[in-house]
């Protein structure tokens, strides 16, 4: 028997918030957790040791783009991920289906799988249900992802019909090769925003007695109450003993509605990303620290945070590190921007504890000020 199970500690009384631990094969992660996305085998500019000081408990590597470069064979020999990055604590890797669909010229999907270009070289490259579990097992992560097909939103209720039972036909398929018990395997619930759908494939997926389940095809260009929607449709039908994760959402207004609605883990490429281009996470709403104002600001970046950038340098510093393209810059940005949502979430398991999850959730939004986009 797998080492590997959720344990539901408390659920909120006034929502469907859940504060629960998982067992990744003898490491205890807290959820609901947040996930530092380290799509090369590395959370860009930062180091493993910069990751645990930050309270992260797991991250994401990405199948595709460690099939390209190294390799999985390559990551194999060096004796799984875990020891080619020299990083201890769990990680899960996608299914590269996202990239595929999302990264790739030319696909063509089949039932076999999908034929495509590869973004790097334009060689051509084929990945199917049972070639996803291949390299994932060879990279060897904690968690791994079933092969799905991401489809764009919107699309025709026929089109999402076809194509979420083709990702459960994929499911199985992958189910059926996947052998390491030293891994956990996640089936993908898909169907857009149709209700009928999304109960269909949740309901087959969780006969098919998955380790977790993960909520796909959100984030996608859909409005916000479509993506809760979405949410809400997925979980309704998902078994409450196992894990539920929300993938590719970072935005502080998401994880807080997905917590509400009963997620359990998120990961999202944005709090990295928009630090590169100086934008910052705060207490009191995004900034963009290039900004002029910034140039003799001498005051932390964010007077509530505890991270090593805000206990240690001024805005001012900060602006001058961007400006001049540093790399330190980045490192620091990005170090705060991960602690602020890791932050996020360890209130929310503190607040779910006490039943006052709805509570936490209006004063984060209520002194969160969002740009127009809603983020």
């Amino acid at each position: 028997m797998k080492n590997f199970k959720y344990k539901k500690i408390h659920e909120d009384k006034y929502c469907k918030a859940r504060l629960g631990e998982l067992n990744v094969f003898g490491k205890t992660v807290k959820t609901p957790v947040f996930m530092p996305v380290g799509t090369l085998a590395t959370v860009k500019f930062l180091s493993p040791e910069d990751i645990k000081n930050i309270g992260s408990s797991v991250i994401l590597s990405n199948t595709y783009h460690l099939w390209l470069r190294p390799g999985d064979e390559t990551v194999k020999k060096a004796g799984g991920l875990h020891k080619f990055m020299n990083y201890d604590g769990p990680i899960l890797t996608d299914s590269g289906g996202f990239q595929v669909f999302s990264l790739a010229d030319a696909r063509k999907i089949k039932e076999e799988g999908v034929t495509f270009k590869s973004h790097l070289d334009g060689s051509k490259l084929f990945i199917s249900p049972e070639k996803s579990i291949e390299i994932q097992q060879n990279l060897g992560s904690d968690i791994a992802m079933s092969f799905d097909e991401c489809i764009p939103y919107p699309s025709s209720y026929e089109y999402v019909k076809d194509s979420m039972h083709r990702t459960l036909r994929w499911a199985k398929r992958g189910l059926d090769v996947h052998t390491r018990e030293d891994q956990a395997l996640f089936g993908i619930v898909q169907g857009g925003e149709f209700e009928d759908l999304r109960k269909e494939c949740a309901v087959a997926l969780a006969d098919m007695n998955f380790d977790g389940y993960s909520i796909g095809g959100t984030s996608v260009g859909e409005d916000k109450e479509t993506m809760y929607k979405m949410i809400d449709y997925s979980i309704a039908y998902l078994p409450e003993d196992k894990p539920r994760y929300l993938m590719g959402v970072g935005a502080v207004n998401d994880i807080l509605n997905g917590i509400e609605r009963g997620v359990d883990m998120f990961d999202c490429v944005l709090p990295t990303r928009i630090a590169r281009h100086g934008t910052l996470m705060t207490s009191q709403g995004r900034i963009n620290i290039k900004k002029n104002i910034y140039k003799e600001d001498f005051s932390p970046l964010d007077p509530a945070c505890d991270c090593e950038c805000c206990r240690n340098y001024t805005k001012a510093y900060l602006n001058h590190l961007y400006r001049c393209n540093e790399g330190l810059g980045s490192r620091l940005l990005s170090i705060h921007n991960l602690r602020f949502l890791i932050r996020l979430v360890e209130g929310a398991r503190e607040a779910i504890e006490n039943d006052r999850f709805l509570e936490y959730k209006e004063e984060i939004l209520k002194n969160y000020k969002f740009d127009e986009r809603g983020f």
